[in-house]
């Protein structure tokens, strides 16, 4: 980390260096404190100090100060630089993407700030919004931008298309969304680069009287295979057609039977794919609304008028890499934690009561007996030396209480 702020000259002093500072933001998410008012008696933790190799914690207004300094076309470059290192620390790279908005509530009254739906509300308010991206092999965000307005927002999904293309040297394989993220144009100019996409057709009156038209022989019942499903044998009408602002023949899956009133419009460019992995892969893009969720517990991705205030574009970045740590340290755990929470994750194995001895080369930390620790154990913690380089290159070591005895001493 220390390598890539230093890579991106981003600002620091000789008191409160860039990696101090910003791994001092990134332990705020780590933690799940929140930065509310109570924030500053949280890190009195002298742990939280040591993880950003300071002294005592910064105050609100240094953080608050530091995130403002940070200039905003530096964060599209570290999150490139963050995403290198995360596979290259075995984080796995995928082609197929859900996409999202979501808006960060604001609560104050500054004319700048638009109006945007809330879904969780049910209704529109002043907010910031974000625009995100999931990849769905790791599973983790790889792409977030809040410099969003109301008259480009629709052209978003080509401006992630782009910096993948820059980050990797590739178009992104598929692209998932919803019916709101863009307009049909630039499905054609997704189109035109190669990129495959799964999205929804809003529904009409007319569109939906013209389907329930259709004969019955042209509708195929079909079997999705996710076994937790409730309808798992939809009918489906598999159709090609045309769509204004988008020059060539689309096609479109309605699907009906899957619990709702009206049939589902799925728009695709993929001719080749059969009708239950197109259903099945669009299902899995609810994920993204979940992960949102997930951050918003807790990494406080809505915490835009808190006691510690950063900068969004920032904080935005500050829970992508939050998010990453965490998967990171589940793809280490193994033994099924990969599919956990970063909430279940946090309560598991990082917030626990630990003695540390700091010596002149070495860091220990010994953990007390908790149900948890064999699976740390069983992936050789117990084992591993950490050099932390700017705790003057000490090695880090962890000991393990087990039936009152240690596995591993200082």
């Amino acid at each position: 980390l220390s390598g890539i702020l230093a890579q991106h000259c981003l600002p620091g002093s000789c008191k409160l260096p860039a990696a101090c500072a910003f791994r001092a933001l990134l332990a705020l998410k780590l933690w799940g404190i929140g930065r509310p008012h109570r924030a500053m008696p949280e890190v009195f933790d002298q742990g939280l100090a040591l993880f950003a190799g300071l002294n005592a914690f910064p105050k609100r207004s240094s953080l608050t100060e530091y995130s403002c300094r940070v200039d905003p076309r530096q964060v599209p470059n570290l999150m490139s630089a963050w995403a290198r290192a995360a596979q290259q620390a075995g984080l796995p790279r995928g082609n197929s993407f859900d996409l999202d908005f979501h808006t960060i509530p604001y609560h104050g009254d500054d004319a700048l700030t638009e109006n945007h739906y809330i879904s969780k509300r049910s209704r529109r308010q002043k907010g910031i919004l974000a625009f995100l991206a999931r990849d769905a092999k790791a599973p983790v965000f790889c792409y977030a931008n809040a410099n969003l307005r109301k008259s480009n927002q629709n052209d978003e999904v080509l401006r992630f298309a782009d910096a993948w293309k820059q980050r990797t040297g590739d178009w992104p394989g598929e692209l998932v969304f919803d019916s709101k993220l863009t307009t049909y144009a630039n499905l054609a100019r997704l189109h035109q680069r190669g990129i495959h996409f799964i999205t929804l057709r809003r529904r009409g009156p007319k569109l939906l009287a013209a389907i329930a038209a259709q004969p019955a022989d042209q509708w195929k019942r079909i079997r999705l295979h996710n076994i937790d499903r409730t309808y798992r044998n939809p009918r489906v009408l598999d159709q090609t057609i045309r769509i204004s602002h988008y020059p060539d023949p689309v096609r479109q899956l309605a699907v009906t039977h899957l619990g709702h009133d009206k049939p589902t419009l799925l728009l695709t460019n993929q001719t080749h794919e059969t009708p239950t992995r197109l259903i099945d892969r669009y299902a899995r893009r609810m994920l993204v609304e979940n992960a949102i969720a997930e951050s918003i517990d807790l990494f406080h991705m809505d915490a835009l008028s808190a006691a510690v205030p950063l900068k969004i574009d920032i904080d935005l970045q500050l829970t992508v890499m939050a998010a990453t740590l965490y998967r990171l340290l589940a793809n280490q755990i193994g033994q099924g934690h990969q599919s956990h929470t970063a909430r279940t994750l946090f309560r598991k194995f990082i917030h626990a009561v630990a003695d540390l001895t700091i010596e002149e080369h070495t860091i220990t930390v010994r953990f007390g007996r908790r149900a948890n620790n064999p699976f740390l154990i069983a992936q050789g913690f117990a084992e591993e030396r950490c050099r932390i380089p700017w705790l003057d290159n000490r090695e880090l070591c962890f000991a393990f209480d087990t039936n009152g005895t240690q596995t591993v001493t200082s």
